[in-house]
């Protein structure tokens, strides 16, 4: 169950990269751009995959994915691409992270 655990933590962790060859390939219309945003849109949902698997319940895994991917996705925008981050997303995001440790307390994964 860790290891499955730990697959569901990497994905969400590797979608900062989806996004940010996304954006690549958006502004360039790179083909080269493209192969990262093919291999990640196919790599995350795999290692989800992999987490349920090892017995994390699907609906818990994903929750878990979207909420890493949410919290990554926000932090990569603001970090690398300067978008704006207000208290109020910065609230709601770690509303995001609670209802997942929420989830780890009521005996999610």
């Amino acid at each position: 169950m860790e290891a499955a655990v730990l697959w569901v933590v990497l994905a969400g962790l590797t979608e900062p990269l989806w996004i940010m060859s996304l954006k690549r390939y958006n502004a360039s219309k790179n083909l080269l751009w493209g192969l990262p945003v093919l291999f990640f849109m196919v790599f995350d949902p795999v290692l989800l995959s992999w987490a349920t698997d090892g017995g994390v319940p699907v609906s818990v895994a994903f929750s878990v994915w979207v909420s890493i991917g949410t919290v990554m996705a926000s932090l990569t925008g603001y970090v690398v691409y300067k978008d704006p981050i207000s208290r109020r997303k910065v609230m709601f995001i770690v509303m995001i992270l609670m209802g997942v440790v929420g989830l780890q307390f009521v005996g999610g994964a």
